[in-house]
């Protein structure tokens, strides 16, 4: 069973993160095309920095689940190194019930600010309903609850390792 799940968390995190790379790359495309369209051929292209703004929260919000399987978003560290090995099992605990919480949170309040911002448009696409945008937040929230999970059942802490 941990098993099959550290491998669905594998998957998830993996998909996520190509996600939040290549909605990085979209956004820096979408700003380069800015670029061109208001400075050289001197005829903006609104939509672009409205695409470039939905890119970057998106971006954001499936990044976060690889930071918090990699045990480097919500950082205790100076309690970590000065804790004994009985006493780090219980701030893994703590972290995952706060980070769990937190992600609760942002999860239903995200989902009831979608649905209610389904009505809304976005200026420079008003074709597009904000319902796309502010779903970035429940959806990222669920990848997050998979990393969490995965990060108690198998902890990384690479940042400790790297730490100066």
């Amino acid at each position: 069973m941990k098993e099959k799940f550290l491998r669905l968390e594998r998957w998830t995190s993996g998909m996520a993160l190509a996600a939040a790379c290549g909605l990085l790359v979209v956004a820096a495309s979408l700003g380069m095309l800015q670029i061109i369209t208001r400075f050289v051929l001197e005829m903006p292209a609104e939509w672009t920095e409205v695409l470039i703004r939905f890119s970057l929260i998106w971006m954001v919000f499936m990044g976060i689940p690889y930071a918090f399987r990699h045990g480097a978003m919500v950082c205790v560290d100076v309690l970590y190194r000065w804790s004994k090995p009985g006493m780090r099992r219980v701030l893994d605990w703590v972290v995952c019930i706060a980070s769990l919480g937190l992600m609760a949170v942002i999860i239903w309040w995200g989902w009831d600010y979608a649905v209610r911002g389904r009505v809304q448009t976005m200026a420079g696409l008003e074709s597009i309903s904000m319902f796309w945008a502010y779903l970035a937040m429940p959806v990222g929230g669920v990848f997050c609850v998979i990393g969490i999970i995965g990060n108690l059942i198998d902890p990384q802490r690479n940042e400790l390792e790297t730490a100066q």
